[in-house]
């Protein structure tokens, strides 16, 4: 048993008991409950327990208070209620609750795809480099790659494969531990549901468009069969499998008894939510991917193909999101069986060109933004080499008017690659280097084809970006991150080169005006629960050590506060801002990690204090003696501190 194991058990009860808790964290200092019946809390009891100082509700989540132990605290609470891996999702929620429902799909989509995004990105430069090797016919008069003319080429296409295939092929085993990641449900259990959607005893999803019917596998359960297949590279019904395990899990952690909910939860959610998967929600995916097969192949032979250009290049991108996209490969077989070539796959390559161009503009308006360029070039040369994910789920999704702008220049493209009947000699590289499976006889048809879907997608995406000042935003962070490293740079050669002193003063953590901690709108602090203390109305966004000491508590993940253990003893908690916590660590930048020595000073963590209002928090940020030896300690406050300078407390 932990060492709070007894006061947890207590709290449980006294919260009104597992069912009657949607949601619990904890921030520095605090447990935060999401209550299902906040009635049902007996709050003089609570208070009454000897591990809590105190307890309040705001923002609708009730919060009590247990001091810098609270990570040690949570822990135990989890142990004895059976609560696990619950999030702060209910705070984001809200905050979304003025966006229309697009928008928060496209938001959801670009969180489940946000921590996954550095495997995808890699998958994507990786596969865009075995497409130049393996898939364009440079040598013996165009009849062979440098694959079939080199042992070398062919054995490293052949293990880059492996990379290649983990990431794009096991794509659902990521995002059914990302939406599991994200929901606050056991994450285990969505790598677990993600394997069995791409296992080796299914038909593998890339060969089940050229599989007669009759040989798919299926289980054979009496009364009926169903199909097995496998879901390798497939977005949605991998994210509607794990929001179905999500919600199992938490109907089932509701019903059982904590005694049999390791037993009971995970069983019956895993397996039901497999079942589903297989059942149901992949069947109508293929269903889905059938029906739009079937009308592109109708589209694409029909007299209005024009038409149907102008709508399948306008449409392809949003099927890539789908994963239902290599479903045309075998319409694109088919039409090169019947004509000799298909005119549906240049539409396919102008697509991955246009998405690309639409990262190219962003390219170009985040110029001046090194940290943005981090992400935006990789995604940019991948989706050139014809491997769009990347570009797509990092860049244009998350902003959606590139995303948006490049469905126009692919809409223009496709248009007038059908009026052309422009050809191709099958499927090819999906990028720049298409041209060369283009049929010779619409070389130049094609490379006008190429130039609208490079020109269109940038040329929008520069002047919507420009009128909604991402160039502006871009220059700006630019200018502050310049600033910033400078600060830091100087503020942590000053701390390095100052020399060591026994004077008992804390000095200044941040620039700005000192306040009592009395004005700190939050009673937690205003009213001493914590301990005796002092607070800034910051104009700097670099926190730093108010006296030299060991960094003993760092809130991971959210980065807002930090503990501080000075030689003698002393204990000192920083906090910025206040219910920053909800923020998830945005706009927070730790520069220094639990355990680290430093000196008086030196800077501790970054902050963006524009993204803290933006989220509707106080940037106020509070020094705190949380031990008894705070009483000793005189602060000044009324006056006007300069970070690392100005002397705001002595003990």
């Amino acid at each position: 048993m932990g060492k709070f194991s007894d006061d947890a058990a207590r709290l449980l009860e006294l919260v009104g008991g597992k069912e009657n808790i949607s949601a619990v964290t904890h921030c520095i200092t605090r447990m935060r409950f999401v209550l299902v019946d906040p009635k049902k809390a007996d709050v003089p009891a609570i208070e009454a327990l000897k591990s809590v100082k105190g307890s309040f509700t705001q923002a609708g989540q009730f919060q009590v208070i247990i001091g810098n132990e609270v990570g040690d605290f949570y822990d135990d609470f989890v142990a004895v209620s059976g609560i696990s891996g619950v999030s702060k999702a209910e705070v984001k929620a809200a905050a979304k609750g003025n966006q229309n429902p697009l928008q928060r799909a496209m938001a959801n989509i670009a969180e489940i795809f946000a921590p996954i995004l550095p495997a995808i990105i890699t998958g994507g430069l990786i596969l865009g480099f075995r497409n130049c090797i393996d898939s364009l016919y440079l040598f013996n008069n165009g009849t062979a790659t440098l694959v079939d003319i080199s042992q070398f080429a062919a054995g490293l296409d052949s293990f880059l494969w492996l990379i290649g295939e983990a990431v794009f092929h096991m794509l659902p085993v990521m995002i059914c531990w990302s939406v599991m990641k994200k929901m606050g449900g056991s994450e285990v259990l969505g790598i677990v549901l993600g394997l069995t959607l791409v296992s080796g005893q299914l038909l593998n999803a890339y060969n089940v468009a050229s599989t007669a019917a009759a040989d798919i596998p299926k289980w054979d359960f009496g009364f009926v069969q169903v199909n097995m297949i496998g879901y390798q590279a497939q977005v949605i019904p991998a994210i509607l499998a794990a929001f179905c395990l999500v919600y199992l899990e938490r109907f089932f952690k509701k019903i059982s008894h904590p005694l049999l909910a390791q037993i009971i939860v995970p069983f019956c959610s895993l397996t039901l939510a497999v079942c589903a998967a297989h059942f149901v929600l992949g069947p109508i995916g293929w269903a889905i991917g059938s029906a739009i097969s079937s009308v592109v192949y109708a589209g694409i032979t029909s007299t209005f193909r024009v038409v149907f250009g102008a709508i399948f290049g306008a449409l392809y991108a949003p099927l890539v999101i789908t994963g239902l996209h290599h479903m045309t490969n075998a319409i694109d077989l088919q039409l090169n069986a019947e004509f000799g070539g298909t005119m549906l796959w240049p539409m396919i390559a102008l697509s991955n060109i246009a998405q690309g161009s639409a990262v190219l503009g962003m390219v170009w308006l985040q110029r001046k933004s090194a940290r943005a360029q981090e992400t935006n070039l990789p995604c940019l040369i991948s989706c050139y080499l014809g491997v769009t994910e990347p570009a797509i789920f990092g860049i244009n999704m998350k902003y959606v008017f590139p995303f948006v702008c490049a469905m126009v220049g692919s809409c223009f493209a496709g248009m007038l690659s059908t009026a052309f009947g422009v050809a191709s000699n099958g499927i090819g590289v999906g990028g720049l280097p298409g041209i060369l499976s283009i049929q010779s006889p619409y070389w130049l048809q094609f490379l006008l084809c190429m130039a609208v879907a490079i020109a269109v997608p940038f040329l929008l995406v520069c002047v919507v970006g420009k009128a909604k000042g991402v160039d502006v935003a871009a220059a700006k962070e630019a200018e502050e991150a310049e600033r910033e490293a400078a600060e830091i740079e100087a503020a942590s050669q000053a701390a390095a080169e100052a020399p060591a002193s026994d004077e008992p003063v804390l000095r200044a953590f941040l620039s700005g005006k000192v306040i009592p901690i009395e004005e700190v709108p939050d009673a937690t602090f205003a009213q001493g629960v914590l301990g005796d203390g002092v607070a800034i109305e910051p104009t700097s966004n670099v926190l730093v050590a108010p006296a030299s000491g060991e960094i003993t508590n760092l809130m991971q993940g959210s980065n807002h506060a930090c503990g501080i253990t000075l030689p003698n003893g002393l204990e000192i908690l920083l906090h910025i801002g206040l219910d920053t916590v909800e923020m998830n660590g945005d706009g927070f930048t730790a520069l220094i990690q639990e355990g680290d020595t430093v000196r008086a000073g030196q800077p501790l963590i970054r902050f963006d204090m524009d993204k803290i209002r933006a989220a509707g928090h106080p940037t106020v940020t509070m020094m705190v003696v949380t031990d008894d030896a705070g009483q000793n300690v005189t602060f000044s406050s009324g006056i006007t501190a300069t970070a690392g300078q100005t002397e705001i407390a002595r003990y």
